[in-house]
């Protein structure tokens, strides 16, 4: 019976390799021609996705990021990546860059601050791609606080915009608001996955500044 058995699975998996024919020799060209959203991306609706998703948003220039991460994370211990502009950082905070900090270490400090690479204003999505004034994945999530400075040259009007801008090989982390799951009876419970506190830095146009 048991020979029976693997005669007939290995009949039916011998017909399906002659219904699909040869396999092949290269693999099938993915179609990337997505509809973009086009269009300039609108700072205002980017700020009212993040809110309603409980982030906090600071809007100012760039000499003023230090301020805003005085008054976020003032007197604390902050992680930063290496290659974080330090006119970002204010003398009140104590910083340690990330040098391979071990998961203890990095969940030991208050807060981090970070660059991004792109936002999405139809979806208040903010994205990190690993380069250097952003680091590894894991110094965003373990600290209760992550500032997040975003240019306004960064914010793209939809997805498919954001995709096109980023580099798929690159480690891509979509942070959509503070960490936050709910549980069985639909209670929302923040932290669990990543920091409680987003504070978005949205620094104004380019021909403001």
């Amino acid at each position: 019976m048991v020979g029976a058995a693997v005669n007939g699975r290995e009949e039916v998996l011998a017909r399906l390799r002659a219904a699909r024919g040869a396999p092949p020799r290269v693999p099938a060209e993915v179609p990337r021609d997505y509809r973009p959203a086009g269009g300039d991306a609108d700072l205002d609706l980017l700020v009212d996705r993040l809110t309603d998703y409980r982030a906090t948003v600071h809007r100012c220039a760039e000499p003023e990021v230090a301020e805003v991460v005085d008054a976020v994370l003032g007197g604390r211990r902050v992680v930063v990546p290496r290659g974080l502009p330090e006119r970002w950082l204010p003398a009140s905070v104590t910083a340690v860059i990330d040098d391979e900090l071990t998961t203890a270490e990095v969940a030991a400090a208050d807060g981090v601050v970070t660059a991004a690479a792109v936002a999405v204003a139809e979806t208040g999505t903010i994205v990190l791609d690993g380069a250097p004034d952003q680091g590894r994945r894991v110094i965003t999530l373990l600290p209760d606080v992550h500032v997040c400075v975003l240019r306004s040259e960064q914010v793209v009007a939809g997805v498919p915009d954001a995709v096109a801008r980023l580099d798929p090989r690159r480690p891509l982390t979509w942070i959509s608001g503070p960490s936050a799951t709910s549980d069985i009876e639909l209670n929302r419970v923040e932290g669990v996955h990543g920091p409680r506190n987003l504070h978005v830095v949205l620094l104004a146009p380019a021909a403001q500044r």
